[in-house]
């Protein structure tokens, strides 16, 4: 399908785990859904990780087919790399303006073959890896993308001409620019997910200077089968750590970097993290420094006590500094929340901030919503209708809503949809009849 057509049922904004159950969920409704992905492919942060917790199943195995089912549904439209720059309202649906942005080549003849990427000399820090790992200038954005086709970018190419030379289907065109759609819809699910607390908010903790102190989306493609070194090493000198910390809370619960909230999920992916890596190297030491351990879901309560009969050491203490040692070891300075409450210093090669949860995306001002004071989407009933927006149509599902881990993400999707549902019959949305409608130009935008 070459071009966005001018009339769809539904528009998802976002193509992570809720965005997607979202969107099948009223596509096996018989509704027609626009499914909108900023990022090169769908899938969102749950393809990236390792395994779930508590049963520790392959994420991969979860999310895939679901990304699959996504891209081949008759009624879902997918739409990556595309952003939704205005929705305003228009009669009983609304008016949805869309910057795809260009890939510079020819989507619909790429057969993501890779020969692009094989033969382009530049080689960057791969987003998709956490800077631990490298893609070239023109690149499929991971092994499992969808859709999978190649991406180039234009601030990495030197326009050695070496991608166009190999390419097969002879689909490269530097020529491309950004194009602006026009489309109407009649309701709106904002399944946009999440980010985590910027690494440098805690300069106390060594974050963002100090190699050894690691995200937790980094230490998953670290666990990966998949990942940039293809087993645990510290990324300062790829050595195999044999003592290794997590310190809780580094990015929630603390107002004096504006998240004062608990993120709910980042004790069991610590605990599922620490658990993995006894499995993984032999005789290491996994030590989590916490104020409180937040079990809340089901068999969550059961998994904390597997990690703790598994070796996993627990520490009830704050930590206050970190700093780098000589050889790239660690010294952390540790507030005991005993009743001595001691001030010790502990040694590790190796440190994981447990960050905090807090939305991707904004969208006040795209969406006139309003947002809650934690930022997340406010929804005025939360108790009864968790998806219902302060706007008629526009429904919100997953992290966009509010810190929850992925079994609650996808049942709150399936909420949203049924929601968009109901609103669309009651509003006298006639379903299907964008099957009908003409296909809508495309329009060039400005050079930027």
């Amino acid at each position: 399908m070459p071009y966005i057509r001018d009339r769809y049922d539904a528009l998802v904004i976002g193509g992570g785990i809720a965005g997607m159950q979202a969107a099948l969920d009223l596509g096996e409704q018989g509704f027609e859904v626009l499914l909108i992905e900023k990022g090169p492919s769908i899938g969102g942060v749950m393809v990236g990780l390792n395994k779930v917790f508590p049963t520790l199943d392959c994420s991969s195995c979860i999310c895939t087919p679901r990304m699959a089912e996504s891209a081949h549904h008759p009624r879902i439209r997918l739409q990556t790399y595309t952003e939704v720059q205005a929705v305003r309202r228009n009669g009983a649906g609304f008016a949805v303006d869309l910057l795809k942005k260009p890939r510079y080549l020819k989507e619909t003849a790429c057969i993501g073959c890779g020969e692009c990427e094989l033969a382009c000399p530049i080689e960057v820090p791969h987003e998709f890896d956490y800077g631990l790992g490298a893609r070239r200038a023109i690149y499929i954005p991971h092994g499992n993308a969808i859709p999978q086709k190649a991406v180039l970018s234009l601030d990495d190419c030197v326009f050695c001409g070496k991608c166009e030379k190999v390419c097969p289907a002879d689909c490269m065109d530097f020529t491309q620019l950004p194009e602006t759609v026009s489309t109407r819809v009649g309701a709106v699910v904002v399944a946009t997910g999440l980010e985590i607390t910027p690494m440098d908010a805690k300069p106390h903790y060594g974050s963002g200077r100090i190699a050894n102190v690691m995200s937790p989306l980094a230490m998953e493609r670290v666990q990966s089968s998949n990942g940039p070194y293809g087993r645990v090493l510290r990324p300062a000198d790829g050595k195999i750590p044999r003592s290794i910390a997590y310190v809780q809370c580094a990015g929630s619960r603390d107002r004096s970097i504006g998240v004062p909230y608990c993120s709910r999920v980042c004790c069991m992916y610590a605990l599922k993290q620490a658990l993995l890596l006894r499995h993984y190297i032999h005789g290491v030491e996994v030590t989590l420094y916490y104020m409180d351990i937040r079990a809340f879901g089901k068999g969550y309560e059961q998994f904390y006590r597997r990690a703790l009969a598994e070796g996993v050491k627990v520490v009830k203490g704050k930590v206050g500094r970190i700093t780098e040692l000589e050889n790239y070891d660690l010294s952390l300075r540790v507030e005991l929340l005993d009743e001595d409450q001691r001030l010790v210093e502990r040694r590790h090669e190796l440190v994981v901030l447990s960050q905090g949860l807090i939305p991707a995306w904004h969208p006040a001002a795209v969406l006139g919503i309003e947002e809650a004071d934690d930022h997340f989407v406010k929804a005025p009933e939360l108790k009864i209708a968790p998806s219902v927006t302060t706007v008629p149509g526009i429904f919100a599902a997953g992290v966009a809503a509010g810190p929850k881990d992925i079994p609650d993400a996808i049942v709150e999707a399936g909420d949203a949809a049924m929601a968009a549902a109901n609103y669309l019959a009651a509003s006298g949305w006639r379903a299907g009849a964008s099957l009908r409608a003409a296909p809508a130009a495309p329009v060039p935008a400005p050079a930027q």
